[in-house]
């Protein structure tokens, strides 16, 4: 019972505070409040000098009480310029000139409606600008949210795909160690050739990394320049193959020559993480396809595998990190979630847009970059 009261009373203390920071009122506020109502009432005697409509000035003060209560804060000088409002109009517009008189016939009602209509409008104005104010905020806290979820997501995905190299590392490197004066010549270049290739891949991972992180925190541009997809896509499966001899890759290009605006060496590094997560994860033997194709306002770029496919419930999330399928883990390659969240924002970061689906015989994963408005549509080629 005594807790609930407690509660009671600090939530009492709080709208109290928060109704004496809304009636608090800085010089600022003060000289900003002053200085429209100035101005309001220089150009109201001008228009009633020159057209001698007074009931219209009362415009240019109702006008200057919506910037009084947009430029300040809480309350207060809304209410303060709505009644300095109607003593301006009472005082110069309204005869006996110079002089307060609310006893005038009709005048008493048509001031106090004024007056009305003026707090009202001052206070309205202040909620809603308090209200988009709390609404940026919730705004921002949601955005701080996410970028935590996706770090999180991001870390998630670094543990999972660190161990399995640096696991293949130890082994590799123990057993030689142990065992060198027991092993063969081919053996233990077999033994090096395995350390190597996972030391490379981890060099590789932590490079697109330092690239992605750089980017999302705003420290690196896209440098874009015309770029013809057709030597991206070749580097992209030269320098793959390079890691991975034994890959198959077939590339499907269109019969006409392809200049798109892009960051190339971005962009190869997309083809290559897409290709290569191919190779691993699909458990086929058959071709890994990478083509590309015309549209009316961007190019499509797909790597189409003949594999095991990904599940339904991941397709969602496989961009965000966590994109671990069940056979990833099973056969010992590295897994999906880092080369897929570099994709992402390196894609995002041009402009475009990415994506996977299933096909009925594997997956496939395509993003799309914007096109000069020249290209035109066109069907795919095999090369």
């Amino acid at each position: 019972m005594m807790e609930e009261k407690k509660n009671a009373l600090f939530r009492g203390v709080s709208r109290i505070k928060k109704h004496v920071a809304g009636c608090r009122v800085t010089w600022k506020d003060a000289g900003i409040t002053l200085g429209v109502l100035f101005v309001a009432t220089i150009a109201a005697y001008i228009y009633d000098r020159l057209t001698a409509q007074t009931m219209n000035v009362i415009m240019f003060y109702t006008l200057a009480i919506l910037l009084v209560c947009r430029m300040t804060q809480g309350y207060v000088p809304g209410i303060a310029a709505a009644l300095l409002s109607v003593f301006a109009v009472n005082c110069i517009f309204t005869y006996p000139y110079w002089r307060l008189n609310f006893m005038l016939d009709g005048y008493p009602v048509t001031f106090f409606c004024m007056l009305v209509v003026s707090v009202l409008t001052s206070m309205t104005t202040s909620h809603m600008k308090k209200q988009a104010k709390e609404l940026a905020e919730r705004e921002k806290l949601l955005a701080e949210a996410e970028k935590e979820r996706m770090r999180a997501n991001l870390l998630r995905a670094v543990s999972h795909d660190l161990r399995t190299p640096l696991t293949g590392i130890i082994g590799a490197s123990s057993s030689y160690l142990e065992n060198e004066e027991q092993l063969t010549d081919p053996e233990k270049r077999e033994l090096v050739r395995h350390i190597g290739e996972d030391a490379d891949w981890l060099l590789n991972m932590v490079e697109n990394l330092l690239t992605v992180t750089r980017i999302r925190e705003g420290r690196a541009s896209v440098n874009k320049s015309l770029e013809p997809v057709e030597e991206v896509m070749s580097e992209a499966v030269f320098r793959l193959k390079k890691r991975i001899p034994d890959a198959n890759i077939r590339i499907l290009l269109p019969d006409e020559f392809i200049m798109i605006p892009m960051d190339a060496m971005l962009i190869e590094q997309v083809l290559i993480n897409l290709l290569e997560n191919a190779v691993y994860h699909a458990g086929s033997s058959e071709p890994v396809e990478c083509g590309v194709q015309i549209g009316r306002d961007e190019v499509t770029f797909q790597v189409t595998d003949q594999g095991v496919g990904i599940p339904e419930d991941k397709l969602t999330a496989i961009f965000d990190g966590t994109g671990h399928t069940e056979n990833s883990v099973a056969d010992g390659h590295k897994g999906m979630g880092i080369g897929l969240s570099i994709c992402k924002t390196i894609v995002t970061a041009h402009g475009g847009t990415i994506g996977a689906r299933n096909h009925g015989h594997g997956a496939q994963f395509y993003f799309t970059l914007p096109a000069l408005p020249t290209q035109r549509p066109s069907s795919s080629a095999i090369r």
